[in-house]
């Protein structure tokens, strides 16, 4: 969602939060804005419409702004369009307002009732946003404590929240305060720097306090203190963070989608590194140890996710069926606690989420935790809320990912959900050398998407002869499916591209119409168990004048005959085939992309974590 940068020390706010506005874009960029306050008292704000730059360029036609505190935002939208007047900072009421400017991550879901009482208490409004109903409340409370007016806001405020809030009157405090939204502060010699995430602090400290949840924290130059928004004392725990600065650098690459891609080799050898143990015919995922007996009674498994997190979660449920034999299903995270599922205390629930942010894969997995189910995060982000919240969990290890369209991400959670699988399956129906030899397949993954992503300039040019096309159908059976799935949001999240995934049999069931003559159709077609199956779909394509590209196993030359062109991938057990097979699929829509002229890190409408719901 939104990305939140502050500052207090002795330097200069402004180049700071300019830079980290930059790092954070990935988290929204329909508009942009940042506030300075002097040691005067007099805050000077800047605002736009459009990307991170705009701002920077017309802050430089004004002259730069003066001032060692200071708050910044670059926003997403959700109440109000993309303009000036919606983008943040917010104001409390200009008339008899205290100077109050607040940045905000999240959603007021109560804003409405909140709205209807400040206007009757005479506050007069300029935006649409949510965000402006809150500033204007803690101007409302303000007696001539920040913190405290801040903290008898939030007692008001239903829904989640990261803010960061200056006021005029007390030129030497922050106040920041999170609630269901990220948010961290950045502890430097002489200064904080607070953040929705660390990219925006790596680069000045390694050291940060992760607030917690309904945590307000007031900053000043020399200290700091964390409360409830009760008011009552928390600790604050310093952690070193495990981002390094060269890893959120683009380096030699043009967009770090690309960067991310050519990652995955080394992604995934981190996430196996210490885990695999192919001599005794183990996975030791130490994350989850201390649950064993509940895991080895589990009768039921759950897996929830959204968007990317989804599929890998389809994907799973057929290899933990396989490598298991639980049984599983698969939920989006977004409807399941709107229903009302049946869970008891043999059933486990894994939220699967890049960011471990994901608000409606979190407020499931509270949902399930609450009805007796064992939960478990399989995240990115140490320390994010999920993998706090959850019972246990599996860290994917693959490094931070910048790019909006999942990539390394994605690879990754197939390898954790496979060793999750194959942790299971060891306690109940895999023999150890059934294990061993599966494990040693997994080791060779890394260099087997290596030589994919060394035929990407192959990839660049199938997809050039398609690139203008504006209809795409991706087919897949059995566990490719879900990549199928994959490649089909890969290529309308970047390209725009109006593309469908669907099974491979389904598409005779209404979706056969759309083909015509010249229609791309990627068809995902391994030497698998429904191998002879898909062969029999890619001949229903083609009668009608579908152009197949197909994915499929080295040596195979049967489908060289059947299809305009292949994307060749190593011949591996079909339960690591989606590892693999997704790799040219997110080359392809990558490709597409460049070759349309589109934004590939910052897709329109789009940011990287979904914090709302």
């Amino acid at each position: 969602m939104c990305g939140i940068v502050a500052y207090i020390g002795s330097d200069q706010a402004m180049p700071l939060l300019l830079e980290g506005l930059k790092r954070l874009e990935y988290r929204g960029y329909d508009s942009a804005g940042l506030a300075v306050l002097s040691d005067d008292g007099e805050i000077k704000a800047v605002k736009t419409a459009g990307r991170v730059h705009v701002l920077e360029e017309q802050i430089e036609s004004q002259g730069g702004l003066e001032g060692t505190i200071g708050i910044a935002h670059t926003r997403w939208a959700t109440h109000g369009e993309p303009n000036n007047t919606n983008a943040h900072p917010h104001d409390d009421d200009k008339a008899t307002g205290h100077g109050i400017k607040v940045v905000h991550n999240g959603i007021i879901e109560n804003h409405n009732a909140l709205k209807t009482l400040l206007l009757e208490q005479g506050h007069v409004f300029e935006s649409e946003t949510d965000t402006e109903v809150l500033a204007h409340l803690i101007g409302e409370l303000y007696d001539g404590d920040l913190e405290s007016a801040v903290q008898a806001a939030l007692r008001e405020v239903t829904g989640a929240y990261a803010i960061a809030v200056i006021c005029s009157k007390e030129p030497g405090v922050i106040v920041a305060a999170r609630k269901g939204a990220p948010l961290m502060v950045g502890v430097g010699g002489s200064e904080y720097i607070v953040a929705s995430d660390s990219s925006a602090i790596v680069a000045h400290t390694n050291k940060a306090i992760d607030l917690e949840n309904e945590t307000v924290v007031k900053l000043t130059r020399d200290s700091f203190r964390t409360t409830t928004v009760e008011n009552m004392p928390v600790s604050a725990k310093l952690m070193e963070l495990e981002v390094k600065l060269e890893q959120i650098e683009l380096g030699d690459f043009e967009h770090y989608m690309l960067k991310e891609i050519h990652e995955q080799p080394q992604a995934i050898r981190r996430c196996f590194k210490g885990r695999v143990d192919v001599e005794s015919g183990r996975v030791v995922l130490g994350g989850i140890a201390d649950f064993a007996p509940q895991l080895l009674k589990a009768k039921r498994i759950i897996l929830l996710g959204q968007g990317t997190a989804l599929h890998s979660c389809m994907v799973g449920e057929y290899i933990i069926e396989e490598l298991a034999k639980i049984p599983v299903e698969v939920d989006y995270a977004s409807e399941f606690r709107y229903r009302n599922p049946i869970i008891d205390e043999d059933t486990v629930v894994v939220a699967v989420s890049q960011s471990g942010e994901t608000l409606d894969t979190l407020n499931a997995t509270r949902e399930s935790h609450q009805r007796g189910a064992l939960t478990l995060g399989l995240v990115n982000v140490v320390g994010s809320t999920i993998a706090r919240e959850s019972d246990a969990g599996v860290y994917l290890r693959v490094g931070p990912e910048i790019g909006v369209a999942s990539t390394k991400a994605f690879v990754g959670q197939l390898a954790a959900v496979t060793m999750l699988a194959v942790s299971l399956g060891r306690t109940r129906y895999l023999g150890e050398d059934a294990t061993r030899e599966l494990l040693q397949h997994m080791l060779a993954m890394p260099d087997h998407i290596q030589s994919v992503i060394d035929g990407s300039d192959g990839i660049r040019d199938v997809t050039a002869k398609y690139v203008d096309l504006e209809n795409w159908l991706f087919l897949g059976r059995g566990s490719n499916f879900p990549v199928a799935l994959e490649g089909a949001l890969k290529l309308k999240e970047i390209s725009y591209i109006h593309a469908e995934g669907m099974p491979a049999a389904e598409m005779k069931h209404g979706p056969i119409a759309l083909i015509d003559k010249g229609m791309p159709v990627v068809v995902v077609a391994t030497r698998n168990s429904q191998y002879e199956k898909v062969l029999s779909n890619i001949q229903e394509v083609r009668s009608r004048g579908g152009h197949v590209i197909a994915v499929a196993t080295e040596g195979d030359a049967e489908i060289a005959d059947l299809c305009e062109d292949v994307f060749y991938v190593p011949d591996v057990p079909e339960t690591l085939q989606p590892m693999l097979t997704v790799v040219p699929l997110q080359l392809l829509a990558y490709h597409a992309a460049v070759l349309r002229g589109k934004d590939v890190d910052k897709p329109r409408n789009l940011a990287k974590s979904v914090t709302v719901e």
